[in-house]
């Protein structure tokens, strides 16, 4: 009997590790599709792919925490498309995705503060000068959580260097100090080690590339 019991755990075992490796697999190659996606539609289909992932992985928070930043980057591209009124329904359905994630992770997870703080920022955009006194606030709010609980975060300062390059100049913005805010976050990401392959680790390329672009 004794035998009996200990092969079954032996097998369990080896299912289980099996299982792990095929999941760490499977995101790993979701993970690096993200830096090719382009159109709103490549982020759909990637957001789509990591809630399946999240359904068959009900215990792990990472899923849902890079479908809620799929839809958050299909917000970025259009806000950048002009088609700001439908961001309202792109945010909501990312925090979806990330009350899963928090759920799983804790409250005490910077990464998650920082997209929240970018899904209000969507929000925002959908009418600033309305919005700025409510989700705005609300992103500030966001943001300084998420430094608190991890000030070595380099897209932290990646999201507060943005903030500041792209705010118009007279309220308080500026592309010089913005570019001299990447210099520096660049310096943070050289120096930041993620727990893990599939702990989030983007943001360095957009840092790259505005330090590449002249002041004007």
């Amino acid at each position: 009997m004794k035998k009996y019991l200990l092969s079954f755990a032996l097998a369990f075992m080896s299912l289980t590790a099996f299982a792990q490796a095929d999941y760490e697999k499977i995101m790993s190659e979701k993970i690096a599709k993200i830096e090719t996606c382009k159109t709103t539609e490549d982020f759909q289909t990637l957001s789509n792919d990591f809630q399946r992932i999240g359904s068959k992985e009900s215990g792990k928070w990472l899923p849902s925490y890079y479908a809620a930043f799929c839809y958050i980057q299909k917000g970025r591209v259009m806000m950048r498309e002009g088609k700001t009124q439908d961001l309202d329904e792109v945010a909501n359905q990312a925090d979806k995705h990330l009350a899963t994630a928090q759920n799983l992770a804790g409250a005490d997870n910077s990464e998650i503060h920082l997209l929240r703080k970018m899904a209000y920022s969507l929000r925002m955009m959908v009418n600033p000068q309305q919005r700025y006194m409510t989700d705005g606030m609300k992103a500030a709010e966001e943001l300084q959580i998420a430094e608190k609980l991890d000030p070595s975060n380099p897209r932290i300062a990646l999201i507060k260097a943005e903030d500041i390059y792209f705010t118009p100049e007279q309220y308080g913005g500026s592309k010089t100090k913005g570019i001299e805010m990447f210099k520096k976050t660049l310096e943070q990401y050289n120096a930041y080690k993620p727990k893990s392959s599939m702990d989030p680790n983007w943001g360095k390329g957009e840092a790259e590339y505005f330090i590449s672009q002249p002041a004007k």
